[in-house]
């Protein structure tokens, strides 16, 4: 039986008080690659918010990577986003440390401070990105590609389960865009399950996955690319 990642049922989405997905019902399981689409303004940020615990779930049922959404505590909240990987459009390095030193800073942050097992795993993050060589280097000295191979390797540093992708190469040029969705793939072929939004159709003809559109205040599923 396949892993569940991720199970919302008959769950709505708010923005503060403002209503803006009604009874979605999604799910993801382990090694899915799936696209969420839809117009400025559709629910694509409020939903990924709500899955990492940022907005609360009020209504219906939801689980994530083993975590009840509608039940989660403040408390458990840290814990939760240990278990998935996000990576954003404007990459987020801290730039006044080298790039050693940003994914350290993470690992530090959630508790683990043995400083050759952190080595370790740095390495390792680095190694899956293509980056193995860059880790003296300050992020301002790397190309926006290789500052993405960097959050992408700073997600990827816990071995979550699910990866949050928030328009991951939106800052990027066609070829290095297409880069990144290459990396993206081995990861997800690895049995890492990603859910990945975006606005460039382009990816979507080019690397055909699942997806999934928010539209008039709800969510349509794919098992085709869409335009």
């Amino acid at each position: 039986m396949e892993q569940s990642i991720l199970e919302l049922s008959d769950a709505d989405i708010y923005q503060g008080n403002h209503l803006v997905l009604k009874d979605i019902n999604i799910s993801l399981k382990r090694g899915d690659f799936v696209y969420l689409i839809g117009s400025t303004g559709s629910g694509k940020s409020s939903l990924l918010k709500t899955l990492y615990a940022d907005i609360p779930l009020l209504k219906g049922k939801g689980q994530i990577v083993n975590y009840d959404l509608r039940k989660i505590e403040d408390k458990e909240i840290p814990y939760l986003r240990r278990k998935l990987g996000v990576v954003f459009q404007d990459f987020q390095l801290l730039m006044d440390r080298t790039v050693f030193d940003n994914l350290n800073f993470v690992l530090q942050a959630t508790g683990q401070l043995e400083t050759k097992e952190n080595s370790k795993k740095i390495q390792n993050v680095l190694s899956r990105v293509g980056m193995a060589t860059k880790e003296h280097k300050m992020p301002y000295q790397l190309s926006g590609g290789e500052q993405q191979r960097i959050a992408i390797a700073r997600s990827l540093l816990n071995n979550p389960p699910l990866i949050l992708a928030d328009e991951p190469t939106g800052n990027l040029d066609p070829h290095t865009s297409e880069e990144i969705m290459h990396l993206l793939e081995e990861i997800s072929s690895s049995g890492q399950t990603i859910l990945m939004a975006t606005h460039d159709y382009a990816l979507l003809l080019k690397f055909p996955h699942a997806t999934w559109k928010c539209s008039n205040g709800s969510i349509a599923t794919t098992v085709q690319k869409t335009l």
